[in-house]
């Protein structure tokens, strides 16, 4: 396959590189369009009021293209301008951190496979229950593997495919199940510290309340040891609203 691999972490972060590298000894064409800097939680941003700039990376046998700029900018960019082809693929990660329930609205990994599938391209984002991975080879080669057994031809236009792995060994971690994602928000709160100069600032923090967790959604069977794939769609449209304003004649 002809793949355009990007990410939020950036072009240095450990599960990209482990990506790039699982999916060029399995003979794929892998071309890296990443941020130079970490862009996390960036969401669906893309950068209209200042340049748009390319680094190339050239490094212990990686090469790809940093981009300083969002996620979407990487994605936008490549297939608009950095690449010859398009290719068959938009694969973004693996992440440092799951992105399960709303995080999918927040998440820059989400938001650059979400890209390609606007384009209608096949597109999957990739992440790891894990904010501090040392070592992702064995998710990369799970995530390789599983590309070949996908029916991409098959799936619906615009769907992205958001695949999380448990905060375990790849060895240790149980089954893939196919699931919704998580319908449960987080219950948010901000630390307040105290800068050297005695001003506070505000730390966000935050978890999903387990008790809104349902047992059967990504949350609560990555927690489980499960890896998990939800199919995604971005269709906003609240059609139980939209009938009851029509019944209102609004």
């Amino acid at each position: 396959m002809n793949i355009l691999l990007a990410n939020d972490d950036g072009i240095q972060a450990v599960g990209l590189r482990a990506l790039y590298f699982a999916l060029k000894e399995a003979g794929h064409d892998v071309h890296v369009v990443a941020p130079v800097t970490e862009q996390s939680a960036v969401g669906h941003a893309v950068t209209l009021s200042m340049p748009i700039r390319v680094k190339e990376f050239k490094e212990n046998g990686f090469v790809g293209q940093g981009v300083y700029g969002t996620p979407v900018d990487c994605v936008k960019l490549g297939l608009s301008t950095l690449l010859d082809e398009t290719p068959d693929l938009v694969l973004s990660g693996i992440n440092a951190g799951a992105n399960v329930g709303v995080d999918i609205l927040y998440s820059g990994t989400v938001s650059a496979a979400t890209e390609g599938a606007l384009m209608e391209i096949p597109a999957m984002a990739v992440s790891m229950d894990n904010f501090n991975p040392q070592d992702l080879s064995g998710q990369a080669q799970y995530c390789t593997e599983l590309l070949g057994n996908i029916p991409w031809a098959n799936l619906p236009r615009k769907c992205v495919l958001n695949l999380n792995f448990p905060n375990c060994p790849i060895d240790e971690a149980k089954k893939m199940i196919v699931c919704p994602h998580t319908r449960a928000s987080y219950q948010d709160c901000y630390d307040t510290r105290e800068d050297p100069r005695g001003r506070p600032y505000y730390w966000l923090d935050g978890a999903i309340p387990p008790e809104r967790i349902s047992a059967d959604r990504d949350r609560a069977l990555l927690t489980d040891g499960h890896v998990t794939l939800t199919p995604l769609h971005f269709d906003f449209t609240d059609n139980e609203a939209l009938d009851l304003l029509k019944r209102n004649d609004l």
